[in-house]
């Protein structure tokens, strides 16, 4: 490492601590056995949310009861009360509970947004209960988009007892308090600081997998590597560098890369630089000239060509635009 470098970062920790979220409770559920809604999610719905929006990060806590989700791949995922179903890339999905119906669709249940109280959706014939608070969360970070494939389409979290469960379920407690009434869409912080943890215990306890970025992070070749690129996203990485870092050959190192991110490794230091970028052209004033020699272009004009390539619009348009929106 050169002098003056930063310490190593961890892949998964770093990923976390720089997601940015915009979060809100949407809807309050009550459902009562029989019932099964549709098309729900999506991106109609991701743009009706959040204008501009193609998707969003869906979650279901279930307060009381139980119920499924099934995403378009047919799989349904069950949720029991304390849980919290995720659907991190917004996909069009279905909802039910225990004893099988033809779902409805939620355009029939729901008028569509805006609204001017949050609403409290009433559906069902009268049997056992389950409430469930609905939220969303806009985010442009790369661990939501599909291609990466660090989530599967659907999953459920609970809090193992201790701390962290304690707050897990007084969180639950208070969104369900606050959903009613409260005026349209209400936008608090209580929806990320929520999917944060509950994102870090998804990804501290899922099982393994042979491809994408969560099986990248605990591979033995690619940890060293993701890990050297966190930690100097500035540094002109060469893949004769990252294999330095791994122990591993050249050839090596990029058919790793390529085997479980479908990416090469300077293609992945780019995109990671990219990231880096976003997140300082979102929260802080630097110029965009100061942005390309934090992260070590040679020109500003060479960062911004390779800024609208990737994003297709030039830094200066992109911070613009998610301003206003």
């Amino acid at each position: 490492m050169t002098e003056g470098a930063s310490a190593p970062v961890e892949p998964l920790n770093d990923a976390l601590e720089r997601i940015r979220l915009e979060g809100a409770l949407f809807m309050r559920c009550e459902f009562t056995e029989r019932w099964a809604l549709s098309d729900l999610g999506g991106p109609m719905f991701a743009a009706m949310m959040h204008p501009g929006a193609e998707r969003l990060v869906l979650f279901h806590v279930v307060a009381s009861g139980r119920c499924w989700v099934s995403t378009p791949d047919g799989e349904r995922t069950w949720a029991n009360a304390g849980e919290v179903i995720v659907l991190p890339y917004g996909d069009q999905f279905l909802v039910g509970g225990e004893d099988p119906v033809e779902p409805a669709s939620v355009m029939t249940v729901v008028p569509p947004p805006p609204w001017h109280e949050m609403p409290t959706l009433r559906h069902g014939e009268g049997g056992s209960r389950t409430d469930i608070v609905c939220g969303c969360l806009y985010s442009e970070d790369p661990l939501f988009d599909p291609d990466l494939k660090a989530f599967p389409h659907a999953f459920v979290v609970r809090a193992t007892d201790g701390p962290a469960r304690s707050w897990f379920d007084a969180s639950i407690a208070y969104a369900l308090e606050q959903a009613p009434g409260s005026g349209g869409i209400r936008r608090t912080k209580l929806p990320e600081m929520l999917i944060i943890e509950v994102l870090r215990l998804y990804l501290s306890t899922a099982p393994g997998a042979d491809r994408g970025w969560l099986a990248a992070v605990r591979d033995p070749v690619l940890a060293p590597a993701m890990k050297a690129i966190h930690g100097q996203p500035g540094r002109r990485w060469t893949v004769e560098d990252l294999a330095r870092e791994t122990a591993v050959s050249r050839s090596s190192l990029d058919a790793r890369f390529r085997e479980v991110l479908g990416l090469s490794p300077i293609r992945y230091v780019n995109e990671w630089r990219m990231r880096i970028a976003q997140d300082l052209l979102a929260t802080t004033e630097m110029t965009v000239a100061a942005i390309a020699r934090r992260i070590e272009y040679e020109s500003e004009e060479a960062f911004s060509r390779a800024f609208k390539q990737a994003n297709g619009q030039s830094p200066s348009v992109w911070r613009t635009r998610r301003s206003a929106s």
